[in-house]
């Protein structure tokens, strides 16, 4: 696949995922890594730290680095999802919101040695919630589609919620698919606690120095092609989600409270740290 190409699906969205996104970036990187073709790689979706942090890393060794990014996402994503098995509940019905490859992993591990069953959402305009149901339902894993609006209808039963992240701020918030803090807002209502399973390279070490992260605000013709003269249309795509809304972030380096989970990244991981 061609330069081109693969900016083009990231910004269509098929390809999809915050770690999808950030493998295809250092793909597109690979293949062109002059001063402009990073910005445009980085333009692509701006809610997206992980593929920031990811061509950050790589332009500091672009013979070793890209590979050693594609391998960090690879061994990431197997430790979230032995950790994360280890935090689903047997008999539970596990809330989930869009699409993770983080949350599936997880529900995947799960399911070797555990009976559960998953609620997940629609997930509009794009029903990315729909590739969570078909991922889950071909591993035979029971898995109920509500839409979008009777979400609190499924919380009310479920025992758990888990969601992905596309960005983690310094500040704790987690931005994340429009509806995940109204979601955990309703969880929290319930009692259900919310998790949030994510690679480590999604905080943003920007926001340490004062930059807001991008609220990612895409096409209208995506919720609607042809309206009505006079009706406008906002399709904001992310969310900032309250870290006092959420229990604990699983990542590659344990189980932590927002706070603490900050703290280990910055120990992990102090290259993100350097001024830019």
């Amino acid at each position: 696949m061609n330069f081109g190409q693969i900016c083009r699906d990231i910004k269509s969205l098929k390809i999809q995922g915050a770690t999808n996104v950030a493998r295809a970036g250092i793909q597109a990187l690979k293949l062109k890594h002059d001063p402009a073709s990073v910005k445009k790689i980085i333009s692509l979706r701006p809610t997206e730290p992980a593929l920031r942090n990811a061509i950050k890393f790589s332009l500091k060794d672009m013979k070793n680095n890209p590979d050693k990014v594609l391998r960090h996402f690879d061994e990431a994503q197997k430790k979230i999802a032995e950790i994360g098995a280890r935090k689903i509940p047997e008999d539970s019905i596990v809330f989930t919101h869009c699409h993770a490859s983080t949350v599936t992993g997880i529900l995947k591990e799960a399911f070797k040695t555990k009976k559960f069953e998953v609620y997940c959402t629609e997930t509009r305009p794009m029903y990315q919630g729909r590739r969570t149901a078909i991922e889950l339902a071909a591993a035979k894993i029971p898995v109920t589609m509500f839409v979008d609006s009777a979400a609190r209808y499924a919380l009310k039963k479920a025992d758990i919620m888990l969601i992905g992240a596309d960005a983690i701020l310094s500040s704790g918030k987690i931005a994340n698919k429009i509806g995940s803090e109204l979601f955990a807002e309703v969880a929290r209502k319930y009692d259900v606690p919310v998790l949030v399973c994510t690679d480590a390279w999604k905080f943003d070490p920007m926001t340490v120095w004062g930059y807001e992260e991008e609220m990612e605000k895409r096409e209208t013709k995506e919720v609607w092609s042809n309206p009505p003269k006079g009706v406008k249309i906002s399709n904001i795509a992310f969310e900032l989600v309250s870290p006092g809304l959420v229990t604990s972030i699983i990542s590659e380096l344990g189980v932590y409270s927002v706070e603490n989970f900050i703290i280990e990244v910055k120990k992990s991981y102090p290259w993100m740290f350097d001024v830019p």
